[in-house]
């Protein structure tokens, strides 16, 4: 449990930052090189591998270097990951609406109800 919540700091920290966002986003697409993924972000190339290293730490990627070209490609364990914590979470929010509504509908019945009594006076 400690370590699942270790990864999935580390995998929103990675996708707190909008570039980072972006070279995932990419990276659905199929693998890339660090230059192909570079060509959008007018930034220096030493900026764009911090990007891509924070997104390594997290498990989010993966990139090996063949000659003088690094590949880029996702690792998609990670997302299952915050698929499967997400999942909870909305199990756990559709269980409290649920109860929400149930009391909601409660009400509205008791309402009815003392409207009726009051007319009935």
């Amino acid at each position: 449990m400690a370590n699942q919540s270790m990864q999935l700091d580390h995998v929103f920290g990675a996708l707190s930052d909008a570039t980072r966002r972006a070279i995932v986003m990419r990276l659905c697409d199929g693998e890339a090189s660090v230059g192909e993924l570079a060509k959008p972000f007018e930034m220096a190339l030493p900026s764009l591998m911090k990007h891509i290293r924070i997104l390594e730490s997290s498990g989010l990627v993966a990139s090996e270097k063949t000659g003088r070209v690094r590949m880029c490609s996702l690792q998609t364990e990670a997302l299952a990951t915050v698929e499967g914590w997400l999942a909870v979470q909305r199990e756990i929010w559709e269980q409290r609406l649920d109860r929400l509504e149930t009391y909601v509908e409660k009400l509205k019945k008791r309402e009815k109800s003392n409207a009726r009594k009051r007319r009935s006076k």
